[in-house]
């Protein structure tokens, strides 16, 4: 009897010790599967055509591009739009590759190089630059994240995105008739404290070199509204907005800035997962400015598009998004209606990249 109380003391005692360390796991390891059921239509697909306005493929000068033209058709991804063409002889050289094999599938952007920025001779030479390009062939120009945060001048100073020693080459962009892509800032949550109302704490803990004090280098307000500024200067001139400005969390602001800035886009690389978990507020908001919205993904990875087409096209619910350090945010489609599917895909972009070949989208 004795041997049978100490071993049945012993099995509850290890049972307790296995709850014990069942329970044992770090936050970024948790990731519960919803059990809910709900009808899903994955769209491997998109419906229509679409423009890729904001990509990235810096080999584009010596790679193979057969494959990547496999991947896309797959996606039924029409044109590509590299921005990460820089400027000079690796420009013409990516152009040159393209031409050569595909000539109708890409778009090579050019880019600015920002050292020596206060020299006498800077924003001459700049513009004489990106006369250059485009006369090679690049059908826009992008603009990096680094101006407005690491990018100083020749005295060591951060160069404002309102600079006015910049003011000639957005100018020409509008002489030229060429979009500016640009990108500004990042998400707010990154300079906000990290604490437990962050809703990026998770990603933040993961990827500690995204976090930024208040101030660093500047506040997020002011770097926004350099860029703001920027635009509203040079009203000729058409710009890109990526990633939503950063708004794609607060569509009503956003609706105001376009309002004021019609001069202004804006993609949604990078923001679907704002996009899908507020899906009543962002159908209105795709139909109200359904002429001023463009299909960006930023990465290329050919795997997550379809997150893009199923938040734009389905009214599936609950599904979730592909990068879990984002937040544990649950999609929802949009369910929008063709004619603002086919501007968002397309249209618009051939708006702003003329020259296309129109047969590419007649499917």
């Amino acid at each position: 009897m004795t041997n049978f109380k100490t071993c049945l003391v012993a099995i509850v005692f290890l049972n307790v010790i296995f709850q014990s360390c069942a329970q044992e796991m770090s936050f970024e390891e948790y990731n519960p599967k919803s059990t809910l059921v709900v009808p899903e239509n994955i769209v491997e697909k998109a419906k229509y055509p679409f423009i890729d306005i904001h990509s990235h493929q810096f080999q584009m000068a010596t790679q193979d591009l057969s494959q990547l033209i496999n991947a896309m058709d797959t996606l039924n991804l029409a044109v590509m739009v590299n921005l990460s063409g820089g400027s000079g002889e690796g420009l013409k050289n990516m152009l040159a590759n393209v031409n050569q094999h595909y000539p109708n599938r890409f778009v090579i952007f050019a880019n600015v190089d920002f050292k020596g920025v206060g020299s006498p001779d800077w924003s001459d030479n700049a513009v004489k630059q990106l006369e250059e390009d485009v006369k090679s062939g690049a059908k826009g120009l992008k603009i990096y994240k680094s101006l407005g945060l690491r990018n100083k001048d020749i005295n060591g100073n951060r160069i404002a995105i309102d600079d006015p020693r910049l003011d000639p080459i957005w100018a020409k962009c509008g002489e030229l008739n060429i979009p500016v892509l640009i990108h500004a800032a990042d998400p707010k949550s990154f300079w906000d404290p990290m604490d437990s109302t962050n809703e990026r704490w998770l990603e933040l803990k993961t990827r500690p070199r995204r976090k930024r004090s208040a101030d660093n280098p500047a506040p997020w307000e002011q770097i926004i509204n350099e860029q703001h500024n920027m635009i509203r200067k040079h009203p000729e001139t058409e710009f890109i907005n990526a990633h939503m400005g950063w708004y794609a969390n607060n569509l009503q602001r956003l609706s105001e800035l376009l309002e004021q800035m019609p001069n202004m886009y804006v993609g949604i690389g990078a923001v679907i997962a704002e996009l899908g978990r507020q899906p009543r507020n962002a159908r209105k908001f795709f139909i109200t400015y359904q002429d001023r919205i463009l299909f960006g993904k930023d990465s290329w990875q050919p795997s997550e598009f379809p997150t893009y087409f199923r938040v734009l096209e389905t009214d599936d619910e609950y599904f979730p998004y592909y990068k879990k350090y984002h937040a544990f945010w649950a999609m929802y489609g949009l369910d929008l209606p063709d004619e603002v599917l086919r501007k968002v895909y397309y249209k618009n972009a051939l708006k702003l990249l003329p020259g296309l070949d129109p047969n590419l989208f007649e499917n």
